[in-house]
């Protein structure tokens, strides 16, 4: 009972600051955040403050999840990979909405916490893989939607070949030092185009894999 009024709190509060789609708000009633939050900061669980995890790390605030969930366009949307796994809240996001949500996650630590959680919460439609998220997922290629966790540069070219025509792929853009655009990208008879969305703050996208 308790749980439920905290995700309905948690809810209210994000729309406070942006508008939420019923199938997003229904996903964020479905999940306890705080089983993703390290445990020194579970009494924050339900606050909109990104927190620290292992290996540097964040778990981005919920209202940052909410509004890359929701600019994703999810509705009726089978397949969706995300690239940087860090907590699993994000995925599990996605798993409310998604049939099939591919995470991939380049820290081993981060990867295993992440997947006793969705065995914890009996999510059974995340499919997770240690690796670099920047190379994809070809196995399972292409998926509908892509998303980024972290913040890009550049988006590697093998991502925008493994979008479905008429896919879309959302990011956070580095412009400069400090300076992130969440941007949206749409493929469209092979073509990208993208749009700006606003500013955002993300930790930076690292290369390789660290066991």
């Amino acid at each position: 009972m308790i749980k439920a009024r905290n995700r309905q709190n948690l809810v209210n509060e994000i729309e406070q600051h942006f508008k939420l789609d019923e199938h997003v708000k229904k996903a964020f009633l479905n999940i306890d955040r705080e089983v993703f939050v390290p445990n020194e900061f579970k009494h924050l669980s339900y606050k909109l403050d990104a927190l620290p995890l292992a290996a540097s790390q964040w778990i981005s605030s919920p209202l940052t999840v909410a509004k890359m969930t929701q600019h994703l366009e999810l509705k009726g949307v089978d397949s969706v990979l995300e690239v940087g796994c860090g907590s699993g809240y994000q995925a599990a996001i996605l798993s409310q909405i998604c049939r099939r949500v591919f995470t991939i996650e380049r820290i081993d630590e981060l990867l295993k916490e992440a997947k006793t959680k969705f065995s914890q919460l009996e999510i059974h439609n995340i499919f997770t893989r240690f690796d670099d998220g920047q190379r994809g997922w070809k196995q399972y290629a292409p998926f509908e939607r892509i998303l980024f966790s972290a913040t890009a540069k550049e988006i590697p070219e093998v991502l925008f070949e493994q979008l479905a025509e008429g896919g879309i792929l959302i990011a956070p853009v580095e412009e400069r030092e400090n300076f992130h655009i969440i941007t949206r990208f749409y493929k469209k008879n092979g073509r990208i185009t993208s749009e700006t969305i606003e500013q955002c703050l993300f930790v930076p996208i690292l290369d390789g894999t660290q066991k």
